[in-house]
């Protein structure tokens, strides 16, 4: 049962990427993440005035403001980017892959920003992780036609921006439920959305059933399978399983993406993804057993302790976790 629920959910998640990609065909980036973000923000905001309020209550403004501003970053920001970039002819394996180095980055981070000791072992993880990236970007940009170099750069912006959430989450000092979290960011990414949608007259969904076929696939396999099985399978399993699974998603949605939109996947490709398979191998492992020269703690939170995805916040489990989701 373990194994399925563990395939499913990383089927689930990858079809963000792939959902993205079968939303560019037919509109804008930015009227797929409206018509995305507007009904699902309409369902929680009926939940949460029904089943869910007793979680709202004692939250302060300033909380909310909080969480509003680590859903723009998280959710919004990176979620733009994501689709621009795909909508700009990078392959969603790429795209995936980018994002998926999210952890490495934060966890280098947390030493200069959180005063946290960062080993060497981590910095290898972490720059073995940047070269397998180098390699698949490359790959990519190699078999790609009429794509601008500087499209790669976007969904970096986005992964930063997933980074900047980590940091703002990490700074809290009120626990924020998770359906309440995640309230508060689909509905300010339903705002945002439609305000630039509206701005760039791109609101009007086209009148193409393959559109909607992908904001169902989107809502349906993305959101509510991947949202629901990384609950079901944190709760059974515990951080560490879930998180570990996160860094499949790369090489499935290479995979997803070579066989439904025949975007390239060569020998490049393939030892690119193996190299951050292997820097995440690195970092967990040193993250597990090493320790602080001044605490006696582990020096950083492993990959698998570091923010995923926005309003998954395992509060009982001892972490926080923010980040993106597909």
């Amino acid at each position: 049962m373990n194994a399925l629920l563990s395939i499913a959910f990383v089927l689930c998640w990858s079809s963000g990427f792939i959902g993205a990609k079968l939303g560019a065909g037919s509109a804008a980036a930015v009227t797929v993440l409206m018509w995305r973000f507007l009904p699902l923000a309409g369902i929680l905001l009926v939940v949460a005035a029904t089943l869910g309020r007793a979680s709202w209550r004692g939250l302060a403004a300033r909380d909310v403001v909080r969480q509003a501003a680590i859903g723009v970053l998280s959710q919004s920001g990176y979620l733009l980017t994501v689709y621009y970039a795909i909508q700009l002819g990078v392959s969603s394996g790429t795209t995936a892959l980018i994002d998926g180095v999210q952890p490495l980055v934060a966890g280098a981070l947390a030493g200069p920003l959180l005063g946290q000791y960062v080993s060497r072992r981590q910095w290898l993880g972490l720059c073995l992780g940047v070269a397998g990236v180098a390699l698949v970007t490359t790959a990519d940009a190699m078999a790609a036609n009429g794509v601008a170099a500087w499209a790669y750069l976007v969904p970096f912006l986005g992964m930063l921006s997933l980074v900047a959430a980590t940091f703002l989450e990490s700074r809290s000092r009120t626990r924020v439920a998770p359906g309440v979290a995640l309230t508060v960011h689909c509905a300010t990414s339903a705002v945002l959305f439609t305000v630039f949608a509206v701005a760039a007259g791109a609101a009007a969904p086209p009148a193409e059933a393959g559109f909607w076929a992908a904001v169902v696939w989107l809502v349906v396999l993305s959101t509510f399978g991947g949202y629901g099985l990384y609950w079901l399978i944190l709760r059974r399993s515990g951080v560490t399983k879930v998180n570990a699974l996160m860094f499949l998603i790369a090489p499935v949605t290479a995979v997803w993406g070579a066989v439904m939109f025949g975007e390239a996947f060569g020998v490049q490709t393939g030892l690119g993804l193996g190299v951050g398979l292997a820097a995440v191998a690195v970092v967990q492992r040193d993250g597990r057993g090493g320790r602080s020269r001044k605490t006696g703690r582990s020096p950083l939170p492993d990959p698998h302790s570091l923010p995923v995805c926005p309003a998954l916040k395992p509060q009982d489990s001892g972490h926080r976790l923010s980040g993106g989701c597909s």
